[in-house]
């Protein structure tokens, strides 16, 4: 009875570390897609931008955001750290710089107007 008490404590634990686990990856994905969609009208910023679709890429650690201009379909990959730190961007046309990256986050991501700019909430 003893061994069956314990399988069943040692089994919850592992279910809970698993519960946990998943939930922590579901708020880093959602953090990462929303910091690579709000890079969007910074990299393009033309009024007529449509957000198409922002998801997990297809490297790990990455994000894809697919838009449009007009007729015309365009994409942007961001490449992330371990966590939640944007470390490169991408279009179908360039790679954004060193230089470049670090003014895009000091002076516009890390600012409340990327919030307000983002194009989900449009």
């Amino acid at each position: 009875m003893r061994r069956l008490h314990r399988w069943l404590l040692g089994a919850a634990v592992v279910a809970g570390f698993l519960g946990g686990l998943a939930a922590c990856q579901d708020t880093l994905r959602r953090e990462r897609v929303a910091t690579c969609r709000r890079a969007l009208p910074a990299i393009a910023p033309q009024a007529g931008i449509r957000l198409l679709r922002a998801a997990t890429g297809p490297a790990a650690n990455t994000v894809r955001v697919d838009y449009a201009d007009g007729n015309r379909q365009h994409w942007l990959t961001c490449r992330f750290d371990a966590g939640s730190t944007l470390v490169a961007l991408a279009t179908e046309s360039t790679s954004l710089s060193g230089p470049s990256l670090y003014m895009l986050k000091r002076f516009y991501l890390d600012t409340p107007d990327a919030e307000a700019g983002d194009p989900a909430e449009r």
